[in-house]
């Protein structure tokens, strides 16, 4: 079925991947701009000058005084509800945030890095912590990636995460050090040993966590003897110990690696497009030139790109609620939209492990289709449908492509779609659940 140029699809697919789904007049904005120079100011502009942020601020958490050893059960249990309430509405935040936020990259990138350095509120428990993490990963995402990496080893939410207030010098714990190597900055099998692991942890000891979530080295809990790490002896540290690391020749392509297949691809990069990753990524660890890289190569930008990553549940459901103008500002709403992130198996600030939540074909399943269709019938029916309804029925499969940023439909959705031109909350439902739309 013809619909918009190929150049309007493209654009569409690079907005919806820097951000969360995208409308017609979005498109329409960028499609006639140069396109490397719309990367840069996307990337470049202020977030603490858009109207959504300032209408979403973050909200501060009184810490909750632990129970003591002799409370009763129902302090006991108050105090976990306390947690459990504060936890929630960090969530609902972010949910928020995403939703009403104009320019939508940088809360894009702070997910993509949440899922990179995934931390689980299940285990930290500090809705405090979780959103000091959060807001580091939002400031540091365009920075350079030592900034970045080392913030998260001394980080509260990740020391209690990976159990690092608990590595001590008498007790050294593996776990941060073998899980920075391999999933955060290295990568599996690229040129650490159990030796580098067990030396690692002896640099990352010492951490402890303060009651108001500030992190500090207690020195008699700290190994200061001398260590090897990678073939180089000395007195490491936290700071020694990502240095270390990030100077292995594997890092850089391990990096650019993992943000490729957030941002553009289930798949990896080939060699070549790889090789500019790197390049741009550079000596310094430039995360915003990598980004930009990455958002301007030809293999993102090109036909041969088309369809080759599924948005993850909290992608889709964010973008449908951004093209539909459904609020997400009552009770009722937020429980709608965690119910349904729930049912998919994608919940912010609760990836199901360290290596984060998956991508490709695992969110495409039947299940997952039916709470899908649930809530796009019912953001259907609360959303904007006017561009949809204001069509005739025999323009109104075109008319819900603009509508959620689809420029071209296949001649089987268009077939299946044709049925439901008449109830327009139907064919939209419908619309957010194609293939067109599930994949970008």
């Amino acid at each position: 079925m013809p619909g918009q140029s190929s150049q309007w699809v493209a654009t569409a697919r690079a907005l919806r991947r820097a951000g969360f789904g995208v409308t017609g007049p979005e498109v329409d904005a960028a499609v006639r701009q140069d396109w490397p120079s719309y990367v840069d100011a996307m990337l470049g502009a202020n977030p603490d000058a858009d109207p959504g942020v300032i209408a979403t601020p973050m909200p501060s958490f009184a810490v909750p005084r632990p129970p003591g050893k002799g409370a009763t059960p129902a302090t006991r249990k108050q105090y976990n509800q306390q947690l459990t309430e504060q936890l929630g509405a960090l969530s609902d935040w972010w949910l928020q945030r995403m939703v009403y936020v104009r320019a939508p990259a940088r809360e894009k990138l702070t997910l993509l890095w949440h899922n990179h350095f995934a931390t689980s509120a299940q285990k930290v428990r500090s809705a405090t912590q979780m959103a000091a993490q959060n807001q580091k990963l939002r400031t540091l995402s365009l920075g350079d990636f030592h900034t970045l990496a080392y913030a998260m080893l001394t980080d509260a939410a990740m020391l209690r995460w990976l159990d690092g207030q608990s590595n001590t010098a008498k007790s050294p714990n593996e776990n941060l050090a073998r899980e920075f190597m391999e999933l955060f900055a290295l990568g599996h099998g690229n040129g650490y040993t159990e030796d580098d692991v067990r030396a690692g942890a002896r640099a990352l000891t010492g951490w402890v966590i303060d009651p108001d979530g500030q992190t500090a080295i207690v020195p008699k809990r700290r190994d200061a003897g001398a260590k090897t790490l990678f073939g180089s002896t000395g007195n490491f540290d936290a700071a020694g110990f990502c240095d270390s690391v990030l100077a292995q020749p594997k890092s850089a392509e391990y990096v650019a690696t993992r943000l490729w297949q957030q941002l553009a691809s289930d798949d990896p990069p080939q060699p070549q497009t790889l090789s500019r990753l790197v390049s741009a990524y550079g000596p310094g660890r430039n995360l915003r030139a990598l980004t930009a890289a990455i958002l301007t190569d030809n293999e993102f930008t090109g036909p041969a790109a088309l369809n080759t990553k599924i948005n993850t549940p909290i992608e889709w459901l964010v973008g449908v609620l951004r093209a539909l103008r459904v609020p997400l500002n009552t009770p009722a709403q937020l429980k709608m939209a965690d119910g349904t992130l729930h049912a998919l198996g994608q919940r912010p600030f609760y990836p199901p492990s360290v290596g984060g939540w998956p991508h490709g074909q695992v969110w495409l399943s039947t299940a997952s289709a039916e709470a899908r269709l649930r809530a796009a019938s019912q953001l259907a029916h609360n959303g904007d449908l006017s561009v949809v309804e204001s069509a005739a029925p025999g323009e109104r499969i075109d008319a819900v492509g603009y509508l959620i940023g689809v420029g071209a439909w296949s001649d089987r959705t268009a077939d299946a779609l044709e049925p439901l031109v008449r109830t327009p909350p139907q064919l939209v439902a419908a619309a957010v659940n194609t293939p067109e739309y599930l994949t970008s």
